[in-house]
């Protein structure tokens, strides 16, 4: 990979941002902006950031992964909080003052990763770069015309270089001793080798190309193969025998990996936790706390779903148990195919419905659409539902990323499933907030990062919304669905810090009722899975305060803007912005 002109602009980049001094706070963070993206070419064609030959000479490389990078970046960081210190916030705007906010939490954020970057694991199942890489060429990476499919393959021909980085990394953490667990090893070997597969002409990456080329008036059939040939040849000739390395080095470690899973495993890793969980939580929780209160969690939902489960005839066995009695007599009918296509529609209908069902509670809306899309085959035994926001041109609409690997399907949670990643959930927030046109582009674009906190916690939000807004009458079964999602989220905080700070096995965590990859998630992942139930609570905590403080005064349409429009923040910072709107309203 040609990372050397990433590198000098890197090195360009960090001086100058200390001297903020000489120039306006906006004039800083749009110029901090620039060359922030200017340094992750993937996020820059995403959003299509730039115009003209700058935004083609980016659609042409890759983002480096490398360790070096991600030192040199904190090192940037760092040059940016100095800059930030020349403002004087009292004398910024509102809008200002949050945006200096953001813009501390996430450069101290990128420094933090950095300095815990030996707690991440290079290759692993979930959020790996090797699998990163194909669903961005397949979906993010644009095909509009020749041009487009010519940076294609500039940029596929760097996937081995990619891969390599990879490596370099996880030779360098085998040094230290630390090395992934047995069965990340065995999850992540195993979607490598579905990738590898197929013969090359039918690989994800080559049959992508073909396929929205296809689709495409302007470029012949002619040139469709060659471009598809030339694919073909860089997959078998170069991109296989990349990932046939990395399949053999994480092979090479399987013999002295252990099934221990969580971090306090590691020298320093519970201080490392700590950090992933305020990362992630943006609060100061403890461990010891987020477990607590996950276990009050479950108690309760488990008290809820206990009574409907009575309703529906089921009394006998634990609640899990009596969950999975009623998904396998509420599938559909048919073969599995015909069952996953149904699931597939029943999930567009599902958001359709709730667009309609919207309009009493939301008076602002996403213009973009949102459909929903399969995983891809190769990554879906390991994947959870997930969302992509659309594009900022409308090339692309937002997307609902449907797991449907086997039987038996979650058509139980299947309402829950489509309230939270789309409508009103993620696809409400992401979409809203790129449409923004008073925030400044960091913010609009998430160009520093996801607050997961701010965003999970919103989407389990929305599905709670549902329920309380009497989207499930007449549908106990719904209901049930969308309380077992609840704790479901509620068990991740008892899960995940039971993993990394109290030395549960992985076969633990799956007798507590977690999915084994789910719980595989957990172990890559720390504190992630965390986010979502500290994000929900405090979203209902911040609109009760507003109740009690507003009474006859409260619109939850206008609670549900202020939460939306500010786009992703620190859970510390959106209830300021909460108590300042509170305040202007008495």
């Amino acid at each position: 990979m040609k990372t050397l002109p990433l590198f000098l602009a890197l090195c360009a980049a960090l001086a100058p941002l200390s001297s903020a001094a000489a120039e306006s706070f906006d004039e800083f963070i749009d110029r901090l902006t620039l060359e922030w993206v200017r340094l992750d070419p993937q996020a820059a064609t995403e959003r299509q950031f730039f115009t003209g030959a700058e935004q083609d000479a980016l659609d042409r490389q890759l983002t480096p992964v490398s360790g070096e990078f991600i030192q040199q970046r904190a090192a940037m960081a760092g040059r940016v909080l100095a800059g930030l210190q020349h403002f004087d916030r009292r004398a910024l705007s509102a809008n200002q003052r949050v945006s200096a906010a953001m813009l501390q939490w996430q450069m101290e954020e990128v420094i933090g990763d950095a300095k815990y970057n030996d707690y991440n694991l290079p290759f692993n199942q979930i959020i790996g770069a090797q699998a990163g890489i194909i669903s961005y060429m397949d979906n993010a990476h644009p095909l509009r015309n020749v041009r487009d499919a010519e940076n294609y393959l500039a940029r596929f021909e760097q996937i081995p270089a990619l891969i390599e980085q990879l490596l370099v990394q996880a030779r360098a953490r085998e040094a230290k001793g630390i090395r992934p667990p047995d069965f990340i090893l065995q999850a992540t070997i195993g979607q490598m080798e579905r990738l590898i597969s197929p013969a090359p002409k039918d690989n994800l990456l080559v049959t992508s190309l073909g396929d929205r080329l296809a689709k495409l008036p302007t470029v012949s059939a002619a040139a469709r193969g060659t471009f598809s040939a030339a694919a073909e040849k860089t997959v078998a000739d170069a991109i296989y025998p990349a990932y046939r390395r990395a399949i053999e080095f994480l092979q090479s470690q399987q013999p002295k990996a252990t099934s221990a899973a969580g971090l306090s495993r590691l020298p320093g890793g519970e201080e490392a936790y700590a950090y992933f969980l305020k990362k992630y939580t943006t609060t100061d929780l403890t461990a010891a706390q987020v477990h607590e209160i996950g276990l009050k969690e479950v108690a309760r939902l488990e008290q809820e779903m206990d009574v409907i489960f009575k309703q529906l005839g089921l009394s006998e066995g634990s609640i899990n148990q009596r969950f999975r009695q009623l998904v396998a007599r509420s599938q559909f009918p048919g073969t599995e195919d015909e069952q996953r296509t149904r699931m597939l529609a029943t999930y567009e209908q599902t958001i359709r419905d709730a667009e309609k069902r919207c309009e009493t509670l939301f008076d602002i809306r996403p213009k973009a659409p949102v459909v929903v899309k399969r995983e891809p085959a190769f990554s879906e035994r390991n994947a959870a539902a997930h969302y992509t926001p659309p594009a900022k041109d409308g090339s692309r609409p937002g997307i609902f990323w449907a797991v449907l690997p086997e039987l038996p399907f979650n058509t139980v949670a299947l309402r829950t499933l489509a309230y939270h990643e789309a409508v009103p959930g993620h696809h409400f927030q992401f979409a809203l907030q790129a449409e923004r046109t008073d925030l400044p582009r960091f913010r609009s674009d998430a160009i520093f990062g996801f607050i997961s906190a701010h965003g999970e916690g919103w989407a389990l939000y929305a599905e709670r919304l549902a329920a309380e807004n009497n989207w499930y009458e007449g549908d106990p079964v719904g209901r049930i669905g969308q309380l077992g999602s609840a704790l479901f989220r509620a068990k991740r905080l008892v899960v995940d810090t039971g993993l990394h700070t109290k030395q549960w096995t992985r076969q633990r965590a799956i007798d507590y009722g977690m999915p084994a990859a789910e719980v595989e998630r957990y172990v890559v992942w720390p504190g992630q899975a965390c986010s979502y139930k500290v994000g929900e609570l405090k979203i209902l905590a911040l609109r009760e305060k507003v109740k009690q403080a507003l009474g006859a005064k409260f619109d939850l349409k206008q609670f549900h803007n202020l939460v939306l429009r500010t786009g992703g923040v620190p859970l510390a910072v959106l209830e300021q912005l909460i108590d300042d709107w509170v305040a202007s309203i008495r």
